[in-house]
């Protein structure tokens, strides 16, 4: 049978015999044909683990000493022999390829130019080894060709190959037997440790985690200081894998079965914060991914799921990722969310989490290995001795040879004219070596070395250096000696030579260790806000916010620091409110956009409100002037104008529209307020700058549709307006507030007088009438700056939000006011299930 695959079999050469043809043309008569019978399965059989064997031991696994697979171990030795050492400049990174697949690695150039790019990724390697200049990549993108960008060597990779020109490793010949390369490289660190690896072999598979460098030399040092040391004992030091790129590890029991068994999966986290990424929204802001994770691969995979509808609560996600401030993903949460429970999906359904396995085979003494976290140091400590023994062995026969030179010169310098005179009296050089071997007893090494010592080097201040030297050669050979003949300090020697290069290299660990399962919080915390009952409220500086529930809100009390509350609207958390606006606009609202207060805000604050102007989008002129419910049934919407028109909007509002007018109004006219009713036996009040006020039933306006115009509902004096606007419940116990002062003041500077007094005390009366007066002026006061009438107790606050005390209550209700101290910006009074509002001041410039 014909060998398979093309392969010619072995012919006996004979004489004159012609090589097979490959061509179709016949052969000579005189060639005679040969054909082998092979067997297939033993061909295939020897070809297979001929292959396997060069896989495994050429290209996927690495030794366990020194942690490199063959192509980068050749890449550093080439480099290290081509002088691109730290101090030097970059050159090409094609030049190292060509060097490398030249002289020692005939696989191509992509194969080495891959494993030179991993070994400069600072996202791959937790000691790069390679210092690299231009596009070597990220997690996401390849790097740029080999022709662009330019290598050195790192610091860190000059302690692979340091004192490799000391005897300290064995080499053997490269592929075409012209060159020589090392079987092994010192290893000053253990690299298999600290930087990890992976590899796909014939029928086996290496995966192996980085770990920090500090850690690893610190439970090296403590296996070469107890030998004996146990698997609990080195995991005090080396508590788990320390990833390039940080993250967290969840659960530590894998860990501890790959570094007892040398196999063991462990889950990796992403590193995010919940933080607010706008005024109104919060998002989840990711710093750090699992290693091997780069963020468009999230990216995409979030965005899929979006678009499937797999994964909820997401409105954005911008990459702002830069080489300045690192990863930097922003997922924006919308509204109605929690954060928590959508973080909890993202590492349930997207790279955010992923599993490491790890699977710690190397090759030990040329055999493939499975091997834990003790073996793996053990293996490199007992590589690093034999490197030490060796180097100081090499040092020490070099320093006994330099000392056996030193001696002669000392014995010529000792005995100079005698040697002159037997060098002057020889024939040649080799009689003088051999005559000054006779007469001094020298030997031929020290004998040549004296013929080849130029004479101006034969001096006294020559002959104390040269005992000085032979001094230093002297205490430095018992050194060697003394490190020779003792493993105590054999030990010691590698020890503080591995504490200084973690003092050197050490970085602090980027992995954060966690022992628990990581249970997922979804269990415990919904995905989206439930639609619980709340309150909107709206302050009188025009922040607006939600309660966590809808219980009473009182007023009473002292408060902190801030304005009063001006409008409250019953609504749910997944609800809408319209924003009722000076020009007769309703905007709506979803609740669910607005923060929160804490339940424990009792009274209630707005400080941490947000301003309506970023909810709703006025026009100039244009204000907010109260809230309103969007429900369908009810007494519903009250508003009145600066014209004194009154008028009760039918609850019916347009579904599909954002904002749409609820009144008819005249040129000229304003809405002053607007108040959602509870009840059509509620008072609906005026009072105007003439200081009338006049108080109905609501019952007695008819309700309008929305584009209606009103009607009458207070009768004005000559250039008057309405100041206020709202709703009482005459049942409850009423406060009426009003500030006198003069209308050609500027606003806020006058602080003006102020009166309060019952609500009771001032009669109802019909609609369209002028009402009653609510104040008189004094000199200097001719029209009400403010006005307010609602709930017992009354509060005042000025136009920044700090409180001002307002005058004791007057038993007469046309009675003139009392000096204020401060100028009142907003009057408020008790919060319940109805809070008439005044005009807040939120208008656009």
């Amino acid at each position: 049978m014909r060998l398979p695959f093309g392969k010619q079999a072995e012919v006996p050469a004979q004489e004159n015999q012609m090589p097979r043809r490959t061509t179709s043309t016949p052969p000579p008569e005189d060639f005679e044909e040969r054909i082998v019978d092979i067997d297939v399965s033993a061909e295939m059989r020897t070809s297979f683990l001929e292959y396997a064997y060069s896989v495994i031991y050429q290209r996927a696994l690495p030794d366990a000493r020194d942690g490199l697979k063959p192509v980068q171990r050749r890449i550093l030795y080439s480099m290290s022999e081509m002088g691109l050492r730290p101090d030097r400049g970059h050159v090409k990174s094609s030049r190292v390829v060509g060097d490398v697949m030249g002289k020692l690695h005939p696989h191509g150039d992509t194969a080495i130019y891959d494993a030179l790019v991993r070994m400069a990724q600072p996202f791959s390697m937790r000691l790069p080894l390679i210092d690299g200049h231009g596009n070597f990549g990220s997690p996401d993108d390849m790097p740029a060709a080999m022709r662009y960008t330019e290598a050195r060597l790192a610091a860190s990779a000059m302690l692979m190959v340091q004192s490799i020109d000391e005897d300290t490793v064995d080499f053997k010949a490269n592929y075409d037997g012209q060159e020589t390369e090392p079987t092994v490289l010192p290893s000053a660190f253990p690299n298999l440790l600290v930087n990890g690896t992976s590899g796909i072999a014939v029928g086996m598979a290496t995966n192996m985690a980085p770990h920090n460098l500090v850690e690893v030399v610190a439970a090296a040092r403590h296996l070469i200081k107890k030998p004996d040391a146990t698997l609990d004992d080195l995991m005090r030091f080396v508590p788990g894998p320390d990833m390039p790129t940080g993250g967290t590890i969840i659960g530590l029991e894998g860990v501890r079965d790959a570094y007892e068994k040398g196999r063991g999966t462990f889950r990796m986290r992403a590193t995010c914060t919940i933080e607010a990424v706008t005024p109104r929204r919060k998002g989840i802001v990711v710093t750090e991914l699992p290693f091997n994770v780069g963020p468009e691969r999230v990216v995409t995979k979030i965005k899929e799921l979006v678009t499937a509808k797999k994964l909820q609560g997401i409105s954005d996600l911008k990459d702002l990722t830069d080489r300045h401030k690192g990863l930097r993903l922003v997922i924006e949460i919308k509204n109605g969310f929690h954060p928590e429970a959508v973080l909890d999906e993202l590492y349930r359904l997207t790279p955010m989490e992923e599993t490491f396995g790890i699977n710690n085979v190397a090759l030990v003494d040329g055999q493939p290995r499975t091997l834990g976290l003790r073996q793996l140091l053990q293996v490199y400590v007992d590589h690093r001795l034999d490197v030490v023994r060796r180097r100081s062995s090499y040092r020490r026969r070099k320093r006994e040879e330099r000392l056996h030179l030193v001696d002669g010169l000392i014995v010529a310098l000792l005995n100079i004219d005698e040697v002159i005179q037997v060098i002057r009296t020889s024939d040649d050089s080799a009689q003088a070596r051999t005559r000054l071997m006779e007469v001094f007893e020298l030997s031929e090494i020290q004998a040549s070395y004296i013929l080849d010592t130029p004479l101006r080097r034969l001096t006294r201040f020559d002959k104390l250096e040269l005992d000085n030297e032979r001094q230093t050669l002297q205490e430095e050979i018992a050194e060697l000696t003394a490190i020779l003949s003792s493993d105590d300090r054999l030990r010691k020697v590698v020890s503080a030579e591995l504490a200084e290069v973690a003092k050197t290299f050490g970085t602090p660990r980027r992995t954060i260790l966690l022992e628990s399962s990581g249970v997922s919080r979804s269990a415990s915390v919904p995905l989206e806000v439930p639609d619980d009952p709340c309150r909107v409220l709206l302050s009188s500086t025009g922040l607006l916010a939600r309660t966590a529930d809808a219980s009473p809100l009182s007023g009473e009390g002292e408060r902190s620091n801030h304005d009063v509350l001006v409008a409250a609207v019953d609504s749910t958390v997944r609800g809408e409110v319209g924003a009722v606006t000076s020009h007769g606009r309703m905007i709506r609202v979803n609740v669910v956009d607005l923060p929160a207060l804490p339940p424990s805000a009792s009274p209630p604050s707005l400080s941490g409100g947000h301003p309506i102007s970023e909810y709703v989008t006025l026009n100039p002129g244009e204000s907010v002037v109260g809230l309103g419910s969007l429900a369908t049934d009810g007494p519903g919407l009250a508003i009145g104008t600066a014209q004194g028109v009154v008028k009760r909007v039918v609850p019916e509002y347009p579904a599909n529209r954002d904002d749409f007018e609820v009144i008819g109004l005249k040129d000229g006219d304003t809405v002053v307020g607007a108040v959602e009713l509870v009840s059509e036996d509620h008072d609906l009040v005026f009072i105007t700058t003439s200081a009338q006020m006049l108080r109905f039933t609501a019952s007695i306006v008819r309700p309008q549709g929305r584009p209606a115009g009103g009607m009458a509902g207070i009768r004005l004096d000559e250039g008057a307006s309405v100041v206020f606007f709202g709703s009482v419940d005459p049942v409850k116990e009423a406060r009426v507030v009003t500030v006198a002062g003069s209308s050609t003041a500027l606003p806020g500077t006058q602080t003006g007088g102020g009166k309060v007094s019952d609500y009771a005390e001032y009669p109802a009366k019909g609609r369209a009438t002028g009402g009653v007066r609510v104040q008189r002026f004094l000199k200097g006061e001719d029209s009400l700056l403010l006005a307010w009438a609602g709930h017992a107790p009354a509060r005042a606050v000025s136009a920044t939000g700090k409180p001002v005390p307002l005058p004791e209550e007057l038993g007469r209700r046309d009675g003139s006011g009392v000096r204020l101290t401060n100028t009142v910006g907003a009057v408020g009074g008790a919060l319940g299930t109805h809070l008439p509002a005044v005009p807040v001041v939120t208008e656009t410039p």
